[in-house]
């Protein structure tokens, strides 16, 4: 099995049945929480989670690097960026 250039999260946080604008709250402050440069892997619903919270983070300066459908979710590889904001 081959790995991709992707390297694995450093965290995950799942926010299935976590309604907007919640998750992106919660998806904002586990990421400041994290060493700058670290990977956060985010499992969030179908519909306006998906469609709201990567555009969110990208507008908040961080760095949405994957989004992959899993079968009824959604998991967004999302990376703090390495210089403090």
């Amino acid at each position: 099995m081959t790995v991709s250039s992707l390297s694995s999260p450093d965290a995950q946080l799942d926010l299935r049945g976590t309604p907007c604008p919640i998750n992106f709250v919660r998806t904002k402050l586990r990421l400041e929480k994290m060493p700058p440069g670290s990977l956060l892997e985010v499992w969030l619903d179908p519909g306006e989670p998906i469609e709201q919270v990567p555009d969110s983070l990208s507008m908040a300066g961080y760095q949405v690097e994957q989004i992959a459908d899993c079968t009824g979710y959604f998991s967004l590889l999302v990376r703090r960026p390495a210089i403090a904001q």
